[in-house]
């Protein structure tokens, strides 16, 4: 028979409860992962757009200056690859930049001159 120091088995005790613990947890992780799942799958049934969904949800996550700062360098990033001249405001921006860049090209030729 192996005699066990006192201290070993309460480390003993104390290992084994711990890794039951994270496998509990780790069985309540899966149920509600499941859980989440079913949600989407019901709001792609009535219609819903599930990757639209799990962007709001990421979005609503975030902290709103960082969702912001994104925002903007994802318009910047757009505008730059002319990403937004397919939509009215983006068309608006794109004759305002043009009229811009065309006198500053008139006037750059007029000094020239």
């Amino acid at each position: 028979m192996t005699v066990t120091a006192p201290a070993t088995e309460f480390a003993s005790d104390q290992l084994r409860s711990i890794i039951e613990r994270i496998e509990r947890l780790e069985e309540e992780k899966k149920a509600i992962s499941d859980d989440i799942t079913d949600v989407y799958s019901e709001a792609k049934g009535n219609g819903y757009d599930v990757k639209a969904l799990k962007t709001i949800v990421r979005e609503r996550k975030q902290d709103p200056s960082d969702r912001a700062e994104h925002e903007t360098i994802l318009d910047v990033y757009r505008r730059a690859l002319g990403m937004l001249a397919d939509t009215p405001l983006g068309a608006a921006a794109m004759q305002a930049a043009t009229r811009t860049t065309g006198r500053r090209n008139r006037s750059d030729t007029r000094m020239a001159g």
